[in-house]
């Protein structure tokens, strides 16, 4: 089976509904995330008081690292697609799944605290919303509408991964 890597907006639920994946289907979950503070020992918004810039850096070589995985939930950080070469490396191996969350119920839970984007302000969404949702649009292979419970929307993921093998 193909890897199943998760794209969309901080606080869509990639990260649950990844977990959720990997335990329905027996097989490896990755949070992108979790793999970069595990591998560098320090937390995200550690690694971003040095840059953007690095924090990226320190993604690709991850997504690289990653990418080489099989039978695998990767869930990505949702600025993972600014770099054309992660989504070349994650399409490698894997089927891309974009969940679309409405912004206004990412706006009504999104815990902040560990986003070092949106730290300051949950308004700030709104421009990384503008800047990535076309992205998340062209490099999926399967969009997924999360409106719903979490359970529901992991049920759809698996029907189109069934489908799509």
């Amino acid at each position: 089976m193909k890897n199943i890597v998760l794209i969309g907006m901080p606080g869509c639920g990639k990260t649950t509904i990844g977990k959720l994946l990997s335990d329905q289907l027996n097989i490896k979950y990755c949070g992108i995330d979790e793999y970069i503070e595990k591998s560098t020992g320090k937390t995200i918004p550690e690694i971003f008081k040095n840059g953007e810039e690095r924090f990226r850096r320190i993604e690709r070589e991850a997504v690289k690292e990653i990418s080489k995985e099989e039978n695998t939930v990767i869930a990505t950080g949702g600025g993972v697609i600014k770099y054309i070469e992660n989504i070349d490396n994650l399409r490698k191996s894997g089927i891309i799944v974009y969940i679309n969350r409405p912004l206004e119920n990412i706006i009504e839970d999104i815990d902040i605290d560990n986003r070092p984007l949106i730290k300051d302000k949950k308004e700030k969404l709104y421009t990384l919303y503008e800047e990535r949702y076309l992205l998340y649009k062209e490099y999926c292979d399967y969009e997924v509408m999360n409106t719903g419970s979490l359970q529901e929307v992991t049920q759809k993921i698996i029907g189109i991964i069934k489908n799509d093998n």
